[in-house]
């Protein structure tokens, strides 16, 4: 069993409505399931992963974006080393499952 982890996180800018993140996690770590209370939009600018989402597997490279729906409960994978920017809006909240 893959053990859970914490992605390593970069506050990149915030606004009056909306922040941007990096986040990085090494090839092979599961990041913890959640569930957000708003849409957000990942956009990976390196490597590659898996957005298991509502029973689906998105796999996301390079340049790929998603826009992560509200209310689904949904986990990343790192296949290869993998960081992206994360944007969501100030008021989003997450319930952690793990």
């Amino acid at each position: 069993m893959t053990r859970v982890t914490r992605p390593r996180i970069t506050q990149l800018a915030t606004g009056e409505k909306f922040n941007a993140k990096q986040m990085e996690a090494r090839a092979g770590e599961l990041l913890p399931r959640h569930i957000a209370t708003i849409e957000s939009v990942l956009v990976v600018l390196q490597g590659e992963c898996v957005l298991a989402l509502a029973g689906t597997d998105h796999v996301l490279k390079e340049g790929d974006s998603f826009v992560v729906p509200p209310d689904i409960e949904h986990q990343i994978r790192a296949i290869r080393d993998f960081r992206a920017v994360h944007v969501m809006t100030n008021d989003i909240e997450f319930i952690f499952l793990d």
